[in-house]
């Protein structure tokens, strides 16, 4: 293969390490000279690996800096078993990886799975969008980069940011300060985020004037939300009737994106969760999505995904051997505890 001058750069990456990195993930041999790329070996190998090439210079061509994780999340798409039908469909990886959401200061926030793509896709055509799936899947920063590109793009007035003040092993009455400082801590990963998707100099002007609003979720009660981009983030740590309350929120013209992992419950005793319900209460509705994230969505850490899918297997594990344990309750049992 002929590398493009204007790729070769981007392609080979810092000290060759986008390249060192395919050679490890593809089992075909690579080798560089000048500007020829020569793959050998089984010709199964051969072929996936100048199908990865081609989507690496796709990108590369259009600007971007091949890193090692562009070189792992594109031979992750392509080795799916429904790789070639996504391909047709638009869904490449060269197509995945290059949809800009958000840029600022030369940096660029864009989905990095397929997944992520297409609950990025989802925002956009539906009114209500779930986002479900363990920590590190972008669910959150995704759903907010959303909401600023609809407030820059004037689609909506305003953004509404909020998620309920329910921690693991913490109440608000317990804590030291006023209502404003012990609320606070809770929504401060949603100020995080604003401050890398926003100037940070004008976030307060625009929360002063009323143009981003981030609240607890007890603020939303009672209230009609038009022409708005809501995102309700920790959804686990509802109940269903907050959850409820939270959708019914919905004025003309806005969006609601609430996101959450079902596996992070903070809610006391034997409350149930409203992420949990939702999705067969909500069943069938128009205009309501949900999206699946997973271990393969996760885009922090490497070891974030490992850990994610250890406590699967775990929690797999356990609920196994709980039910296995479990006493018996049948008749015979019921007579032997009267003795």
């Amino acid at each position: 293969m002929a590398l493009p001058d204007t790729a070769l750069l981007a392609l080979l990456g810092s000290r060759d390490e986008s390249l060192r990195t395919a050679e490890e993930l593809l089992d075909a041999d690579v080798h560089v000279r000048g500007n020829e790329l020569t793959l050998s070996g089984e010709p199964s190998d051969v072929a996936f690996a100048e199908r990865v090439f081609a989507e690496l210079v796709t990108l590369a061509q259009r600007g971007q800096q091949v890193g090692q994780d562009t070189v792992r999340r594109t031979v992750e798409m392509l080795s799916d078993e429904n790789a070639a039908d996504r391909e047709r469909m638009g869904e490449s990886p060269a197509e995945v990886l290059s949809l800009d959401i958000l840029s600022r200061r030369g940096k660029s926030i864009r989905p990095k799975t397929l997944n992520q793509k297409r609950y990025v896709d989802a925002i956009d055509t539906h009114t209500i969008v779930f986002g479900i799936g363990p920590a590190g899947t972008g669910k959150t920063y995704l759903a907010m980069a959303k909401a600023v590109q609809a407030l820059q793009s004037k689609l909506v007035n305003r953004i509404i940011l909020t998620r309920p003040a329910v921690e693991a092993g913490e109440r608000l009455g317990y804590l030291p300060g006023t209502l404003f400082e012990k609320i606070d801590p809770y929504l401060r990963p949603l100020y995080d985020a604003l401050h890398d998707m926003v100037d940070p100099e004008s976030i307060p002007k625009l929360m002063a004037a009323g143009t981003i609003e981030v609240a607890p979720l007890a603020y939303m009660r009672g209230r009609t939300l038009n022409d708005a981009f809501i995102v309700l983030d920790e959804a686990q740590n509802t109940t269903p009737e907050q959850m409820k309350m939270f959708l019914t929120r919905l004025g003309f013209g806005s969006k609601i994106v609430v996101t959450g992992d079902v596996t992070q419950i903070d809610l006391p005793g034997s409350t149930r969760s409203g992420l949990q319900v939702v999705r067969e209460i909500l069943d069938g509705v128009d205009d309501v999505h949900f999206s699946q994230l997973t271990s393969t969505d996760v885009v922090r850490h490497r070891l974030v995904s490992d850990i994610v899918d250890a406590y699967a297997r775990f929690d797999a594990v356990s609920e196994q051997r709980g039910l296995s344990s479990a006493p018996r309750t049948g008749p015979d049992q019921r007579r032997r505890g009267r003795r």
